[in-house]
């Protein structure tokens, strides 16, 4: 009997997947416990609906990554912060501070998690941030640190 898998079975097959399994297999087991439904045309027609609907919003979320990567790109924001009379920051500016800067300034909402500032910046001066949008899309930001 053809199933569509609704969750991943270990040794059968993944989410979405066609598989052939035998009768009693899928009318006692997988069909009642809700891990499959059987694989007639209409729930086939489904399948390939929502799997083109995920590959449409994928395409949609890496056009929307690839303009806000543009727009950091050309953009560059100013911190301040105390500094020691050698240009050495009291602490550092983190990607904390970067993200609330972006959503103050500019009203672009990315998560702190996604700046990647290493050990934060000690110095005062311009520095490059590489920012993740996306797995294929990476931006760089310019994040100009001022002495207050």
């Amino acid at each position: 009997m053809k199933v569509i898998l609704t969750q991943d079975l270990k040794g059968t097959g993944v989410k979405g997947q066609i598989v052939n399994v035998a009768d009693g297999y899928a009318r006692n087991m997988l069909i009642p416990k809700g891990i499959a439904i059987e694989a007639t045309q209409k729930a086939i027609n489904e399948l390939k609906v929502k799997k083109e609907a995920i590959i449409h919003r994928k395409e949609m979320a890496l056009e929307a990554a690839k303009k806000l990567a543009s727009k950091l790109g050309e953009m560059e924001i100013t911190l301040s912060a105390k500094a020691g009379a050698n240009g050495k920051l009291f602490g550092s500016v983190t990607a904390k501070d970067i993200s609330d800067k972006l959503k103050k300034a500019h009203k672009i909402e990315i998560d702190k998690r996604w700046i990647n500032v290493h050990d934060g910046i000690k110095n005062i001066g311009m520095h490059e941030v590489s920012v993740w949008l996306h797995p294929e899309v990476t931006a760089v930001l310019k994040v100009n640190v001022t002495a207050e």
